[in-house]
């Protein structure tokens, strides 16, 4: 068998990603996928992955600008924030093919790990593609996700969007130059503590009831 199978790690490219599979009778064979196109850019997305999250605390002047929900109401921002729950936020895109699934499904398993305690949380998703994610989708995208009341998605013009990133120096562009950052605040006037990286359910749980533990 090893006579039919090529020594992929030796042919791989940057574009290419080879995967094995093994099939049930024994046979192997190497299937070749050019990765998306739209995401040529996330040359370090790998990297992240791979490195260790970074912990820092960080006072944030969020901008009083408008955003719409995916209820179709606009808001304003930081009074949504500041409705008496802790808050989880991040910035994400729906047509985000590499970060953003990971996040988001890292969000919906927070939601799940905190059960009943979710309530008592806002988690907050912010569009950086504003142009593209129209309420419509934002709604349809949360629905996917199985996002509770708790986990809201907002949207607006580019100008905001660019603005609130900004806000949280999290801003590196364009799109396809964002990067994964987890935000925590446990009431307004608390610091914010920011993650850097790709912060686990369990990681993401674990700040968060520390942050509740110390109150």
């Amino acid at each position: 068998m090893t006579d039919k199978v090529g020594v992929c790690s030796r042919r791989l490219v940057s574009s290419v990603l080879c995967v094995v599979v093994v099939g049930m009778l024994g046979a192997t064979r190497v299937v070749a996928q050019t990765a998306p196109m739209d995401h040529e850019h996330h040359h370090d997305h790998a990297a992240m992955m791979a490195a260790a999250l970074k912990r820092s605390e960080a006072n944030y002047r969020i901008p009083a600008l408008s955003l719409l929900r995916q209820d179709g109401k606009t808001v304003r921002f930081p009074a949504e924030l500041d409705d008496g729950r802790a808050v989880m936020l991040q910035f994400i895109y729906t047509s985000c093919t590499a970060i953003c699934p990971v996040t988001t499904r890292t969000f919906a398993q927070v939601q799940d790990a905190l059960g009943k305690d979710s309530a008592k949380l806002h988690m907050v998703s912010i569009s950086i593609d504003p142009e593209y994610d129209t309420v419509a989708r934002l709604d349809s995208y949360a629905k996917k996700l199985g996002a509770a009341a708790q986990w809201q998605f907002y949207t607006g013009t580019l100008q905001d969007s660019v603005t609130l990133q900004k806000s949280f120096d999290v801003f590196r562009g364009d799109k396809m130059n964002h990067v994964p950052v987890t935000y925590l605040r446990l009431a307004p006037g608390k610091p914010w503590v920011r993650l850097d990286g790709l912060a686990s359910a369990d990681e993401t749980v674990k700040q968060y009831r520390a942050l509740v533990a110390a109150k």
